[in-house]
């Protein structure tokens, strides 16, 4: 049995690309977790998507054993977290079942908009911080800059921070001591009953649900029988063991570890993240506090190709709600693109990173409407609706007001770009609160509409800067606004899956643009189609799509011209009925190709 007092379980946070996942790697090595044949880069990212991206998306936990130069024998817990702004999350949960941080900075680029974001998260977990400047083999390099950088801007004592190079391994050896010494050791419930925290989940074609553990309080055994409080489920661990990053299987997993079990789970329902697990003979009375819940910001519609892989979509998303707590998802019909899903997102990337393992791992080919937002309505009878799909926007003699998500956004970046990025952030309706200086770095301050950033703001923004700057933004507020529902009509038949709500001052650009991309994309007819952007009866936008034009005098041979205008006549009495009756069917890939690119 492992001594109490010899068990670190910390977690890595930086900014993305500042070397997290390479630093994981080196220390993997090092503690002998892997021998030198079975090591590869990125060795935490299993999936294939983080690979081809060099992102880190999902926290991964790995077990390690490690003799210190104290000769004692030390078990690692470490847990490498994601540095995008979407994955925040993940960070969370991650840090919430740790008692130490791996503060990771580039010592070229110095501190970042994330740095500071998940730094504020560990000291609110009051976690113990050891700095570490990673890139000490770049000819850039500047670590005593960095250092004051560090003291200034996060406010923690940088004099003793490990200078290291994840890819080159030096510093390793002098980080691992720092480990040993300064973070403390897991701090546990003197309750003998069993109480452990659900961290995370996922589901594996051979095993099943496989659930990830943090063990607070008792023992958790194998053949034990376990009670999740949160869902009042029972099941019988059938195994359990930790990651190294291979499988090793154990009978017991201890007080202040981190593990994993498999229990024949078979409803996702029951695993919610955050829930207190116990020994279903001897419960706790003490349910752990869990996490915060998530709140999905971004919001569209998922849809099959083929209708007949509805059920296929909906076993898909479950398990991967198993897998990401972050992600939410409830059935939804269009009359155009008939069943789907509406789904929550934490932001374009986690939409664009489910999306491709939607079709990657379960091979599904879909359709996505438009990303929204969640809108706030108060109806004259003083009735508040959260709307999720603009097509649920009630009557507008009905609403009193309309609110939309204000962020705070914070913005890091060199001086020379700040004219541009300042233009760009009032461009998107931002008010700005604050404007300080970190050497030659400035840090901005903007409360910006969520619906402003979430299509391509953050694209611009790094290719304003040439990729220097970094962004974090946090919820703030709803905030009344000047907010319409624009509908697109195709031969005067509004089509609900391309309706979008935007602020009045860009209605009529936006819906102008719908209305140029669909007349190269809907095929043409034997009449002529009418494509038209509308506010309530107003329309603000509109383009034709010209119609066949058959010659019906070709037969004609000779003769009088009263003969051709005959003809003439017939078929444009013909085309006015045609017109009249005729609907338009809009292809599959028109609707894909419309919201693929439907930008702000």
């Amino acid at each position: 049995m492992m001594q109490i007092d010899k068990i670190r379980n910390f977690s890595i946070i930086a900014h993305i690309d500042h070397g997290k996942s390479t630093l994981a790697d080196r220390i993997i090595q090092k503690c002998g977790g892997l021998s030198e044949r079975e090591m590869k880069n990125q060795v935490l990212d299993s999936m294939d998507i983080e690979r081809e991206r060099g992102i880190t998306i999902k926290a991964q936990t790995v077990y390690l054993k490690y003799k210190a130069k104290d000769t004692n024998v030390y078990n690692f817990n470490l847990m490498d977290t994601p540095g995008h702004v979407d994955f925040s999350y993940e960070v969370s949960r991650s840090l919430a079942s740790c008692e130490g941080s791996l503060l990771v900075v580039d010592s070229s680029q110095g501190v970042e908009a994330q740095t500071l974001a998940n730094v504020y998260q560990a000291i609110e977990n009051n976690h113990e911080i050891i700095p570490v400047l990673n890139k000490i083999d770049l000819p850039a390099s500047e670590p005593e800059k960095i250092k004051k950088q560090i003291e200034e801007v996060i406010g923690i004592d940088a004099s003793e921070a490990i200078m290291v190079s994840a890819k080159t391994g030096s510093g390793i050896d002098n980080l691992l001591e720092a480990i040993v010494k300064k973070l403390p050791s897991p701090k546990v419930n003197k309750d003998p009953s069993l109480t452990a925290m659900l961290i995370d989940s996922w589901y594996d074609a051979y095993l099943g649900v496989i659930i990830l553990v943090r063990v607070q309080s008792g023992q958790l055994k194998r053949g034990m029988k376990l009670k999740m409080i949160g869902t009042d489920a029972s099941y019988v661990v059938e195994k359990c063991g930790f990651f190294t990053p291979k499988i090793k299987y154990t009978d017991t997993i201890e007080k202040g570890e981190i593990g994993f079990l498999t229990a024949g789970i078979k409803h996702v329902s029951d695993c919610k993240v955050g829930d207190t697990i116990t020994d279903a003979i001897k419960p706790t009375n003490n349910p752990l506090p869990g996490f915060k819940p998530s709140r999905p910001v971004v919001f569209c519609g998922l849809y099959p190709v083929d209708a007949d892989d509805y059920d296929l979509l909906r076993d898909s998303l479950m398990k991967l709600g198993l897998n990401d707590a972050s992600f939410s998802s409830e059935p939804e019909t269009s009359a155009a693109l008939g069943m789907g899903f509406r789904c929550g997102f934490l932001g374009l990337l986690h939409l664009e990173i489910i999306q491709e393992r939607l079709s990657r791992e379960f091979n599904l080919n879909l359709i996505t409407t438009s990303p929204s937002v969640v809108y706030m309505i108060e109806k004259i009878d003083s009735k508040i609706l959260e709307i999720h799909n603009p097509s649920e926007l009630p009557d507008l003699m009905k609403i009193k007001s309309i609110s939309e998500p204000i962020i705070k956004a914070t913005i890091l970046l060199p001086d020379e770009y700040l004219g541009p990025v300042m233009q760009l952030c009032n461009e998107r309706r931002g008010v700005q609160r604050n404007l300080t200086y970190v050497g030659k770095r400035a840090m901005i301050e903007y409360f910006l509409p969520l619906a402003e950033v979430v299509f391509d703001f953050y694209d611009r923004l790094k290719s304003i800067t040439s990729g220097y700057a970094s962004f974090d933004y946090e919820f703030k507020e709803y905030k009344e606004s000047d907010l319409v529902r624009v509908q697109i009509l195709v031969n005067s038949d509004p089509v609900d899956a391309l309706s979008f709500i935007c602020h009045r001052s860009k209605s009529v650009s936006r819906g102008k643009m719908y209305c140029e991309k669909l007349s190269k994309l809907i095929p043409r007819q034997q009449f002529k189609i009418p494509l038209q952007a509308a506010i309530g009866g107003k329309i603000i936008a509109r383009e034709t799509i010209n119609s066949y034009r058959k010659d019906v005098t070709a037969k004609l041979y000779g003769g009088d011209v009263t003969r051709k205008n005959k003809l003439l006549d017939k078929q444009k009495k013909g085309k006015k009925r045609m017109r009249q009756f005729g609907k338009v069917e809009i292809p599959q890939s028109a609707f894909i190709n419309v919201l693929k690119t439907s930008g702000n």
